[in-house]
Parts: structure tokens; C-alpha cells; sequence
């Protein structure tokens, strides 16, 4: 049976109602207003189909949604979100573990988004980071990564020994809750090798281990650094529980000019107009 495009019956019952209420709202308004309609259509009674969308996808079984979704795709018919958000709450059947092997990106993202953080989808994902994946679904593979990144942790170390997508790695391991000395070792060396200062400094921040404020603040208080580095040296301090407050002069610096040049045109929205 082809599959319900819901977003499809939505769209008509919408237009309906923006045309028995024009006018009764601004733009804005209709833009907020949009968004609940939709979640308040996954609750209305359907006489085609006898329940609500997300009462429909509900009744599923496991291997009967992943088959919709791809019968979706298939057809070239909108996923709708009542049944991403159903095949989301089952915590990643297997049945959606063959879908991580796919060559479409649009198609492989998706699954990415609906296997979540579960480790059960771990080897795949770590196979896709390993693989020539686009740079996309490898960055979708690693917010998975880091919402599980304990889970993921000795995966990660693994891959760094071997060089495998370094700087995604150290980001995984900086996500991770429990504290281990040989992941704090890591970010540390990985920070004093000098590249990409900014990104290394914010592995530190979130990691969260105040032990490297020493090193940091050493760092910051180097005259070969620019603004960007010092801002994100700044910000690790702080957000560690250090502070900072020499006064530095980044004058002819690039990266200073260039935030300069963005505070013009922003609007000082805490200034009060004069009367």
C-alpha cells in the first residue's frame, strides 16, 4: 500500500485554514502559530485510516516503520516528522541498522538522525568515519557520538592511535563524562602541539578539568598569539573557573579588525532610545 504523505494532508488542511482566518494574524504570528498546528494535526482523528497520525505509526511494529520510511523514500513521498519521532522513541530497532550502509547521503543522514546515540549503532558509525563518507554525514555521525560519548570512548582512542579522523575524535573524547586520565592526557597533548589552538582550547573547556588551567593560562599570556586564539584561550579559562584580565593590544591583528568590522553592524539592543 503506498504510503500516507500526512505533511500532504496537513498542507491542505492548513490552507484552509489560512483562508478562513486572513488577515487575524501578522507573519510572525502565523510563523509561531504553524509549528503547533502541525503537532496539533499528529492528534486529530483520520476517518481514512480510523486514529490520529501518530496513532497510526504507533500500532507499528518495529520493522513495519522502518519499511514506511523506506516506502517513503521510495516513492518520493515527505517523511513526516509523527514518524521519524515514532521510529526515534523505539531506541534505534535494528531493523534501521542496514539503513547506515546506504549510498544516498540524504537518505544515510536521516538514519544517522533516527538511530541516535544508542551504542548499538556504534560500528556502523565508526565505520562511516573510517569510510570516504561526505564531510556531512560524518559530522552527523559524530553529534551521535557526542551525546553517547562515554559509550564511544575507547572506539575513539582507537581511531587516534591509528590517525583515523583525529580532530573528530578528540571532540568525541571531550564530550565524555567519566573522568580518565589517559582521555585528559590526550586533550592535553593534543593542545600543546600548537595546531589549531582554538579548536584544542575549546576540547579543554568542555572536557572540563580544571588541571589545565596552568597550562592555559601560560599559553594565553604568549605574545605570538592572535585575537581568535586569545578569545578561545579566554573562554577555556573561564569556563574552567580561571580568570584572565591582562590587558592585551591586538592592533593591525586580522582577526581583531574583522570583529570590529562585525560590532559596527550590530544592533545595540540594550540601548534605550532618548526621547
Amino acid at each position: 500500500m503506498k504510503p500516507i504523505d500526512f505533511d500532504g494532508l496537513f498542507d491542505q488542511k492548513l490552507a484552509k485554514y489560512l483562508k478562513e482566518n486572513a488577515g487575524k494574524f501578522t507573519e510572525k504570528q502565523w510563523e509561531d502559530r504553524i509549528p503547533l498546528l502541525y503537532q496539533k494535526f499528529g492528534d486529530t482523528y483520520l476517518k481514512r485510516i480510523d486514529a490520529t497520525p501518530r496513532e497510526y505509526y504507533r500500532r507499528m511494529s518495529d520493522k513495519e516503520l522502518v519499511d514506511e520510511l523506506l516506502a517513503h523514500m521510495k516513492e518520493d513521498i515527505p517523511v513526516s516528522d509523527f514518524l521519524c519521532r515514532e521510529i526515534e522513541s523505539r531506541d534505534c530497532p535494528e531493523e534501521i541498522l542496514p539503513l547506515l550502509e546506504c549510498k544516498d547521503e540524504q537518505f544515510l543522514t536521516l538514519a544517522v538522525n533516527l538511530a541516535g546515540s544508542n551504542p548499538v549503532a556504534f560500528e556502523k558509525y565508526f565505520a562511516l568515519l573510517k569510510g570516504d563518507a561526505d564531510r556531512e554525514i560524518k559530522d552527523a555521525v559524530v553529534d551521535q557520538l557526542k551525546a553517547n560519548a562515554d559509550a564511544a570512548k575507547a572506539r575513539a582512542l582507537a581511531f587516534l592511535e591509528e590517525g583515523v579522523e583525529r580532530e573528530l575524535m578528540l571532540e568525541v573524547l571531550s564530550r565524555t563524562k567519566e573522568r580518565d586520565e589517559k582521555v585528559f592526557e590526550t586533550l592535553m597533548t593534543a593542545f600543546r602541539e600548537g595546531e589549531d589552538l582554538p579548536m584544542r582550547a575549546s576540547y579543554l573547556a568542555a572536557y572540563g578539568d580544571s588541571r589545565a588551567l596552568p597550562v592555559l593560562l601560560d599559553r594565553i599570556a604568549g605574545e605570538d598569539i592572535n585575537f581568535l586564539e586569545f578569545r578561545e584561550l579566554k573562554y577555556a579559562i573561564e569556563a574552567l573557573g580561571g580568570e584572565y584580565n591582562e590587558e592585551r593590544d591586538f592592533t593591525n591583528d586580522p582577526y581583531y579588525e574583522a570583529f570590529l568590522s562585525e560590532q559596527q553592524f550590530m544592533p545595540d539592543f540594550m540601548q534605550e532610545k532618548k526621547e
